[in-house]
């Protein structure tokens, strides 16, 4: 059996580190920011302006704006497309099976497939620091500033799930899996995590 797993998280969670580790410890196909590629490809658009509407969001009401303000409407068919050509890569990734999927609403638009669909989170105080970990060493931005940021971009992804499905995004009945990273070394909770995910597969 194919096995595809999705991986949601809270900006600042360690959700991708969960995602490369466990396809290193399972042997999977790992696609993250290689997906940013493959719409670039498709709609001919750059992926810096890819991931700049990524971490905006696709807004709900700017689908519904643009029928009738033009000022939206370049906004909107951008949108558009990029969800498109989203929808067609993903399709695409989980034919091949055998992957994890972190991020770009995966487990709603692959809600057909046989996928394990896990989200990760962690207070606060955990993302500040994750994010001051993560950050380059000539980045400097205060405890208040990177709190701003990762609630916009987490506020983006909550909107851009509004647009594909009716599912409430973090709500824990979602998911096959909610992990808290709070004070956790993600290293250390992949083995058995990994096994737990043979284990969700094996019983299917």
């Amino acid at each position: 059996m194919n096995k595809i797993v999705t991986i949601s998280r809270e900006f600042g969670s360690g959700g991708r580190e969960v995602g490369k580790r466990l396809a290193d410890e399972l042997g999977l196909g790992y696609y993250d920011k290689e997906i940013i590629n493959e719409i670039a490809k498709e709609t001919g658009m750059s992926e810096e302006y890819i991931q700049n509407i990524s971490e905006k969001g696709i807004y709900p009401y700017s689908f519904q704006f643009a029928k009738s303000f033009a000022i939206y409407s370049g906004v909107q068919s951008n949108q558009t497309e990029i969800l498109v050509a989203q929808t067609k890569v993903l399709k695409k990734i989980a034919e091949k099976g055998n992957c994890i999927i972190v991020g770009r609403g995966a487990n709603a638009i692959l809600k057909d497939y046989n996928t394990m669909n896990i989200f990760v989170y962690a207070d606060m105080e955990s993302k500040i620091n994750r994010c001051h970990k993560k950050a380059k060493e000539d980045e400097k931005i205060t405890n208040k500033e990177m709190e701003k940021k990762i609630t916009s971009i987490n506020n983006a992804r909550k909107n851009f799930h509004k647009v594909i499905s009716n599912e409430e995004w973090g709500d824990k009945r979602n998911y096959h899996l909610c992990i808290n990273t709070t004070n956790v070394e993600i290293k250390a909770i992949i083995p058995p995590l990994a096994e737990y995910i043979e284990d969700w597969f094996g019983g299917k």
